[in-house]
Parts: structure tokens; C-alpha cells; sequence
């Protein structure tokens, strides 16, 4: 009893610094975003002076001083179709990865995770280039003409003349890029699902595609979400690859209304004017107000996706719906 009790006395210490550095930890992950939130908009408050909501849903963007008028719109708009289309694509492909190497034998699925683990870690400007420089071409000759000259006339996604650089083929190499992300985590929290879940699902007659849907589906479709935010998270903060492949057009002609036009995207404005932007006139106050329009773009994604998943996990009826 003696000794249980010294050994009681012994653990208070470690724990009170345990839960003293976990909770100056939180504080300061909350800071920090606190003071990028504060930073950003004491830096862009004189185009929200200027501007007002206009800034927000307008879509003129001069810079000439005197003349001066920005409106982010066209590039809210950008960077929300670009990072849609690069989900619509990007997440059936990596699902479908991760559920062949889940099953795969080991001699397979070892080193084609090895090979997806190194392509999450291949750079943005990499894929930039191959991009411009080899997938440009073979896609402009080989898609964007073929369905430009098929439903040009009756579809309105393919009315404009395609040229290479162009939302389309932005939104291609940003599928490309989360893919490797997204697989990686659904394959591991595909594997991490009980063997004799799957075994009794075998059991039970169903085939491969039936055990995917019956028994890892269900019990990883919340980590499957949390996979795909972590790629969208990717897909709407991408620059260099976005900024070399987009076209970069601005003002009202950067409004996404086709697959085949160029377009803009918020990172991608930034990267191509922050540099001439000069901090006597309201240029370099709109380029930080677009940071800070993304900053809050990505905390509305990550609030949505956690309302999501909390949502996934609400216990009913004494049941979790995991």
C-alpha cells in the first residue's frame, strides 16, 4: 500500500508537465494561426477600405494607379472549379489504387507503395514542367481537339478554342498531384481494417467488390473522407504547377465558364504579381487580401470536413456509425 502510494506521488509531477506542455502546445497552434489571421488583414486592410465586398464578388482587376480596382471573384471562382475538377478525378483513381495494393501480394504491393510514396514527394514545379512541356501536347492534340471539334457547338464546356493552357489541363495535373497523397492514406486505413471483418464478409459468399462494400467501406469511410481533404487541402493551396498551366488570365476573362479557357487561381495571381506589386498603391494590398480570402477559403474546407466527419461518427442508438 506504502508503495503504491509513493509510486502515485512519484506520477503527479510528469503528469501536470505532461499536461502543461500539451496545452501550451494547442495555445501556440492557435496562435499562430491567429496572428497569420490578424497579419493578413492589418497588411490588406486598405483594399477592403477601398473596396468593400466588391473586392469579394467583383471581377475587374486594374492596377494602373489612379485607376486602381480589384475584385478576387474570378479567382475564388478558379481555385474552387480547378480543386472540384481535380476531386472529381483525382479520388476514384486513388481509391481504386489504394484497394488494389490493399489486397495485392506483398512482392506487388511493396514497391508500388514505395513508388506512390515517392511521387507525394516529387516537387509542384516538377509536375509544372512535365506538364507544359510533354502533357500539354498530347493532351491539346489528343482531347481538347477531339471534343472541342465533336461538341464545340452543343456543349458549352467545350465551346472555347482550346489552346493547352487552359482550366482543363490545370485541373488534370492537380488530379495527378493529390493522387499519390490520397492513396497512400486510404491504403493504410484500408489495411488497418480487422482481417476477420474481411474474413466474414468471405464467409458470408461475397465477392471481392462485395467485401470492399460490406466490410472496409463502412468501417474506413471516415478515414477515406479525412483522405480526400487532405488532397483537396493540396489542390486548392497548388501554385507553381496551377500558375504554369492555367493560362493566367485576369479580370472578367478569368471567370471560369469553359473547360478549354485559361483561367487564374488565387495562389497563382499572387505568384505572378506579387513581385510588381508595389506597396504605395492598393496592388500589394489585393494580392495579400486574396492570401487572406484563401486562408479563410482552406479554414472553411477543414470546418466543413470536420462537421462531416463528427457527423460520420455520431453515436446513435448506442451504435457507432463508423
Amino acid at each position: 500500500m506504502l508503495l503504491a502510494t509513493q509510486r502515485s506521488t512519484r506520477r503527479i509531477p510528469t503528469d501536470k508537465i505532461f499536461k502543461i506542455i500539451a496545452t501550451v502546445s494547442g495555445v501556440y497552434v492557435l496562435a499562430v494561426i491567429v496572428l497569420i489571421v490578424f497579419q493578413l488583414y492589418s497588411e490588406s486592410h486598405l483594399v477592403w477600405e477601398h473596396e468593400g465586398l466588391g473586392f469579394i464578388i467583383g471581377a475587374e482587376w486594374n492596377a494602373v494607379e489612379g485607376r486602381e480596382s480589384f475584385g478576387a471573384a474570378p479567382y475564388i471562382m478558379g481555385t474552387l472549379v480547378t480543386a472540384g475538377l481535380a476531386m472529381a478525378m483525382g479520388v476514384p483513381v486513388s481509391i481504386g489504387i489504394a484497394m488494389f495494393i490493399s489486397q495485392a501480394p506483398k512482392f506487388i504491393a511493396g514497391p508500388l507503395s514505395i513508388v506512390i510514396d515517392l511521387l507525394a514527394a516529387v516537387p509542384s514545379i516538377i509536375y509544372g514542367f512535365w506538364g507544359l512541356l510533354v502533357f500539354r501536347e498530347f493532351l491539346l492534340y489528343n482531347i481538347e481537339y477531339p471534343l472541342h471539334d465533336a461538341f464545340g457547338e452543343s456543349v458549352w464546356l467545350f465551346s472555347s478554342a482550346p489552346f493547352g493552357l487552359d482550366i482543363f489541363s490545370a485541373s488534370i495535373i492537380l488530379s495527378i498531384m493529390i493522387i499519390p497523397t490520397i492513396s497512400a492514406v486510404s491504403r493504410e486505413i484500408m489495411m488497418a481494417v480487422p482481417h476477420m471483418q474481411k474474413e466474414a464478409a468471405y464467409m458470408l459468399g461475397a465477392t471481392k467488390w462485395e467485401m470492399f462494400k460490406l466490410a472496409i467501406f463502412p468501417y474506413a469511410k471516415t478515414g477515406l473522407i479525412g483522405a480526400a481533404i487532405l488532397g483537396l487541402g493540396r489542390a486548392v493551396g497548388e501554385t507553381m504547377a496551377v500558375t504554369m498551366l492555367i493560362g493566367n488570365a485576369t479580370g472578367p476573362n478569368a471567370f471560369p465558364q469553359t473547360l478549354f479557357q485559361p483561367g487564374q487561381t488565387m495562389p497563382s495571381i499572387i505568384a505572378n504579381e506579387f513581385i510588381e506589386a508595389s506597396p504605395a498603391s492598393l496592388h500589394l494590398p489585393a494580392l495579400i487580401g486574396i492570401g487572406f480570402t484563401l486562408l479563410l477559403v482552406a479554414i472553411a474546407i477543414n470546418i466543413v470536413a470536420h462537421l462531416l466527419v463528427s457527423r460520420m461518427l455520431k453515436v446513435k442508438e448506442g451504435v457507432i456509425n463508423a
